[in-house]
């Protein structure tokens, strides 16, 4: 994200009339810099992939690979200074938890509620590796219950590993019905619209500004094109 911000600012200031005459900057497509090119090519470039195909030969910005949010949006949500909501009585809580085994990623956990039609998120916890995976286990499920929840939901890592460790700290794991692409496709209106209430972590707005929308095309069993969107975070 870094590195794409600083070349949008350096093509802003060096193209153009008021550019800098000793930087030249052109744009054509691939046949105008290669008459040569047969057009049938290009045609069956397009025809194939043409999100990818029209910024290779015709010199278009791509578009099917696209920051998810802002870090505008995103600041927007957050209470300054407000780093861990502790549990109230009078809310219920949900937790979710993205299990690791310990070597290579880290394990995280959130804890959010609601409060009206705002989702208010009150922990983040994260763990990085190298770790003991039941350790961590056993630490976030006291925290899970610390907010009186009795099952966390998670995606289906490591098969049925999590789950039973999960049981014997005395939590429920039950697997999230959608994708990590889904959920934070849903979380993009939330935060445009300011539906939410982050808290002050800049380890997660630090992964939020680096989700990446990846829109491609494929060909489904029926032979339709089917649009599929991804969302995945870039290591900044």
């Amino acid at each position: 994200m870094l590195a794409e911000a600083l070349f949008g600012k350096r093509t802003d200031d060096t193209y153009g009339s008021d550019g800098d005459p000793a930087i030249l900057v052109a744009q054509g497509t691939s046949r105008e810099f290669n008459p040569e090119l047969p057009q049938a090519v290009v045609d069956r470039a397009l025809e194939r992939d043409p999100l990818a195909n029209r910024a290779e030969y015709l010199a278009e910005f791509r578009t099917d690979v696209e920051s998810l949010l802002t870090i505008e949006a995103i600041q927007a949500c957050v209470v300054p200074g407000v780093k861990e909501r502790p549990p109230e009585l009078k809310h219920g809580y949900v937790a979710f938890v993205d299990p690791s085994g310990g070597s290579s990623d880290s394990m995280t956990l959130a804890i959010a509620h609601k409060e009206g039609q705002t989702e208010i998120l009150d922990l983040v916890r994260e763990r990085k590796p190298p770790f003991s995976p039941e350790a961590v286990v056993e630490e976030f499920a006291s925290t899970i219950l610390k907010y009186r929840c009795q099952k966390v939901y998670g995606d289906r890592y490591g098969g049925n590993w999590p789950s039973e460790q999960f049981m014997k700290a005395g939590v429920h794991l039950e697997p999230s019905e959608k994708t990590k692409s889904d959920i934070y496709l849903d979380l993009l209106p939330l935060i445009n619209s300011k539906a939410v209430r982050l808290i002050d972590h800049e380890r997660m707005m630090l992964q939020l500004v680096s989700l990446e929308r990846t829109t491609a095309k494929v060909i489904a069993e029926a032979g339709e094109n089917v649009t599929v969107v991804t969302i995945e975070i870039v290591d900044p």
